[in-house]
């Protein structure tokens, strides 16, 4: 899938800059992007977006210095300076693209209060599909993140065409610093959505025999709503190059002495593992906890070497996930790569029951009794900001 990446504030640009990394280093050509902030020193701080694809707002009402957690300043100066953002978009190319994916940190400023400006003008212009991908901040953080998260999610809901969510809350580790955890969390995010959307593209071990195309997953996303992405991976058995490729796995010895078809064996031991994988990557820890079974519509994706992908595997793990969820719409598919895992991807689409959701809405409503009272209220309400901005 070829993906149009938009960094939208600190976090947004550190990901999106990842995300390009990865793709050199893959070979496989499928992303391009810009990052666009409010503070200078954010986009210095990048290493492979080219400068030229660095955008800095606002520079005549915050200098460069950002706009820190206010995202109605956010939001009011990406619509004023959105033609410079279109123009940096149209200069990297969109000919050719299948989807935009906007990137962003939805507790500060920027990130926040841009997104859903942004979502709104790209839909106005481009045919192709606009996702979001907002990380969502943790408690810790403060309660002023977290309402400015709740404000914003609840626009981009209705601007963007699906909403992928990342949980900082349900990834850092018990006594660990948000700060020292981002890099390990930003890590997590490129590796899922990384994989998910390069699939379909052809790579150095070739193309796959159910092959994962942009059509699928826009199909699979086109519900809207909030979406969470699953992800387990397993070490492949028996690689050591002295014992050959079956050392290790059960079964080799059961041939010997029975007389039984090799490919039969391990194929039968590469569809359990298939299946047991799709089961981990819904039922562990999604980016964004849920109740899985409340998801509208799935997409599930297996990738490794090509020896290891079990198309029986596959279609059995359609079936259970589709016996699981509230949808009946169920793709899958799978992308070979050069590997020692085999990982599965599962997208959970268009979910209803997600409980850190209803926490940060009724955490926002105590904010905004507070914010209400303060002296800065026009500053920091963000729907007096945007709302006139939609109209």
């Amino acid at each position: 899938m070829r993906i149009f990446f938009v960094g939208f504030g600190q976090a947004g640009g550190k990901i999106v800059d990842m995300f390009i990394e990865q793709d050199r280093r893959h070979g496989t050509h499928s992303f391009r992007g810009i990052v666009v902030n409010t503070a200078r020193t954010d986009l210095m701080g990048l290493k492979h977006i080219e400068m030229k694809d660095r955008v800095l707002i606002g520079q005549t009402v915050v200098k460069g210095h950002g706009v820190g957690t206010d995202n109605a300043a956010g939001a009011k100066i990406t619509n004023d300076e959105i033609d410079s953002i279109m123009s940096a978009i149209d200069r990297r190319g969109t000919h050719d693209i299948d989807a935009f994916m906007i990137v962003a940190g939805l507790g500060g400023g920027t990130g926040s209060g841009g997104s859903p400006v942004l979502a709104r003008h790209l839909k106005k212009i481009y045919h192709e599909p606009v996702y979001v991908l907002g990380i969502l901040p943790a408690p810790e953080e403060g309660r002023l993140y977290s309402y400015n998260a709740a404000r914003s999610l609840a626009t981009l809901v209705k601007e963007a065409d699906n909403t992928f969510l990342f949980d900082n809350s349900a990834w850092k580790n018990e006594g660990e610093s948000i700060k020292t955890a981002f890099q390990r969390l930003n890590d997590e995010i490129v590796r899922r959505f990384g994989v998910l959307f390069r699939a379909g593209e052809g790579g150095k071990a070739g193309v796959g025999e159910m092959v994962v195309d942009s059509s699928e997953i826009i199909n699979t996303l086109r519900g809207g709503g909030i979406t969470t992405v699953g992800y387990s991976r397993s070490r492949i058995g028996g690689t050591d190059k002295k014992k050959g490729l079956l050392s290790g796995i059960k079964g080799t010895i059961s041939r010997k002495k029975h007389g039984e078809d090799e490919g039969l064996l391990l194929g039968e031991d590469r569809t359990a593992r298939v299946i047991s994988l799709v089961r981990r990557a819904v039922m562990g820890r999604l980016t964004m906890p849920c109740d899985y079974t409340s998801a509208g519509r799935a997409l599930l994706l297996i990738a490794g070497p090509p020896a290891e992908l079990d198309r029986k595997g596959i279609e059995k793990a359609k079936s259970w996930v589709e016996q699981n969820i509230a949808g009946i719409e169920v793709r899958g598919g799978d992308y070979p790569v050069k590997s020692e895992y085999v990982a599965a991807v599962v997208v959970l689409a268009s979910v209803e029951n997600a409980p850190r959701i209803t926490e940060l809405l009724e955490g926002a409503k105590l904010t905004e009794e507070d914010v209400e009272k303060s002296k800065d209220k026009k500053s920091t309400m963000f729907e007096e900001a945007i709302e006139p901005l939609f109209e």
